[in-house]
């Protein structure tokens, strides 16, 4: 049997020769995921309606803190840079340990909530770069792709079912979800700190006098930065134009179906993604992006549910090509070209709230919030056109 005209035995046998710490940073990829979503997804709803902060402080502090949480990716590189990619892991999972931890007396202080938030933030912030280097550190470039793409299947699993296991307990039994996922997070730094250190990255690396930015794929780069403003604006809004609509169970299956979808095409894919010419990768992940946005102005439940599914197919193209993209044209070790596009992905997903919630609002009060998606829609259809123009005019350089 076959899939876009290749076997499926070689991502079998792929799967077979993982090493042990690979097999263990993927069973981490779907935890800490697992975790960290059985909190994230309802904070608007313990800060706003539990600890009775405004709407809009809430809004800034999601922002500020999705900000921190992307772009501080690059500091993150530098510092695997300086002190390993095993270490800066460990750093990293001690600080978000200690984060779910400060959530307890956030239960009943905002100042107490928001540092907890903030701490999280800074901890995946510096852990994902050092996670996904460490990855593929001294892996064939072959290789790469089913790798980061078994990765993202783990992490986008770990999402889905995060929120699904906390829904009966995040207003209930708050206390004993907060106390739960910091223990989670501490067995899963132990094991961290198990895991043998990597050999020094061999790849060229500038002086230490040259800048953070050195080396930047910037076309992947950019790119980066515009899937993730047109995505955000799917994951920030869908669930408040969705469940009036539906309901909170089929909302609920909605991100079961698109997480199961991630989770089963993007190692499927992974090969023929890579192989795509990234013009041409564009092309089939903002036009899905754009095809799934203009589905969900229509708002019933099918819309609903194949709108998300094209957004899905989208981002598995988008995200994924991004990465390799810039792997590829950048002269910089592993884990500061993901820093690089951490930062990326902070700045896209801190334009998008701070564009989203306004837009929304407008749309709101002219009567039809089916009008904000066909103008996301909109310009997820312009943007490849633009990103081909710029990069003609650039040249074939990074």
């Amino acid at each position: 049997m076959t899939l876009l005209g290749k076997p499926r035995g070689p991502l079998r046998s792929g799967l077979a020769r993982l090493t042990g710490p690979q097999r263990f940073l993927l069973a981490g990829s779907f935890l800490i995921p697992l975790g960290s979503f059985a909190v994230l997804p309802f904070m608007s709803v313990l800060l706003h309606q539990r600890l009775g902060m405004g709407l809009g402080a809430v809004g800034l502090v999601l922002a500020v803190a999705s900000l921190v949480q992307f772009s501080g990716g690059v500091v993150g590189g530098a510092i695997a840079g300086r002190i390993g990619l095993r270490r800066t892991m460990l750093l990293a999972l001690v600080i978000r340990t200690a984060g779910f931890a400060c959530f307890l007396p956030g239960l009943r202080s905002p100042a107490a909530a928001v540092l907890a938030l903030f701490l999280v933030s800074v901890g995946a912030a510096l852990y994902l770069p050092a996670n996904k280097a460490y990855l593929i550190h001294e892996v064939d470039e072959g290789r790469r792709p089913l790798l980061l793409s078994a990765s993202s299947s783990a992490l986008n699993a770990g999402m889905a079912l995060g929120p699904l296991a906390a829904a009966p307990f995040v207003l209930s039994a708050s206390a004993g979800l907060f106390t739960a996922v910091t223990v989670l997070f501490a067995a899963i730094t132990v094991g961290h700190a198990l895991l043998p250190g990597e050999s020094p990255d061999r790849g060229p690396e500038p002086a230490c006098g040259e800048r953070a930015f050195s080396g930047l794929a910037v076309l992947p780069f950019a790119t980066t930065v515009l899937s993730l403003y047109v995505f955000m604006f799917f994951q920030h809004y869908l669930a408040l134009y969705a469940v009036p609509r539906t309901s909170t169970t089929y909302y609920g299956l909605v991100l079961a179906v698109y997480a199961l979808l991630l989770v089963v095409a993007q190692p499927l894919l992974a090969d023929w993604i890579a192989a795509l010419p990234y013009a041409r990768a564009l092309r089939c992940g903002f036009g899905a992006m754009a095809a799934g946005m203009a589905t969900l102005a229509v708002g019933n439940h099918a819309a609903i549910m194949a709108g998300a599914l094209l957004v899905c197919l989208g981002e598995i193209v988008l995200f994924f090509k991004n990465d390799l993209e810039a792997l590829a044209r950048s002269t910089r070790a592993p884990a500061v070209v993901f820093g690089h596009q951490r930062l990326a992905a902070g700045i896209g997903a801190f334009a998008s709230g701070m564009a989203g919630g306004e837009g929304y609002q407008l749309a709101e009060h002219m009567g039809g919030t089916g009008l904000f998606w066909v103008v996301v829609a909109a310009q997820g259809a312009l943007l490849p056109l633009l990103l081909g123009r710029w990069s003609a005019v650039r040249g074939p350089g990074r």
